[in-house]
């Protein structure tokens, strides 16, 4: 049994907040989709057999049906909430902040 904890891509977390209804989120195939909704409808033990097979999905979908910030952390992976101060009012960098984070006003106003 690995005590790693998977890692969440982009990608699965724009599939997870589809399945949800979150904002961010984007349909994936007709066979992601049914194993989400498997998992989604599974008892602990099978859920725990699903995400042995699909660890990234199955944390994925965890997250957000278990985790209060779940939805805001999926939000965060797929590039739609800041890596910083965790807002959605993008554009977002490359690096996953908004505009008001890369480029923070100074202390003393405009230079």
């Amino acid at each position: 049994m690995s005590t790693q904890t998977p890692v969440i891509d982009p990608e699965t977390a724009r599939h997870a907040l589809w399945h949800y209804g979150a904002n961010g989120g984007y349909q994936p195939g007709s066979f992601t989709q049914r194993l989400m909704e498997a998992m989604d409808a599974a008892d602990i033990d099978n859920f725990h057999i699903l995400a042995g097979v699909y660890p990234a999905l199955g944390a994925a979908v965890a997250a957000a049906k278990h985790d209060p910030n779940g939805i805001a952390e999926l939000q965060r992976i797929a590039g739609v909430r800041c890596s910083r101060c965790w807002g959605d009012d993008g554009p977002f960098t490359p690096a996953g902040l908004c505009e008001a984070c890369a480029r923070p006003m100074p202390l003393g106003g405009v230079m």
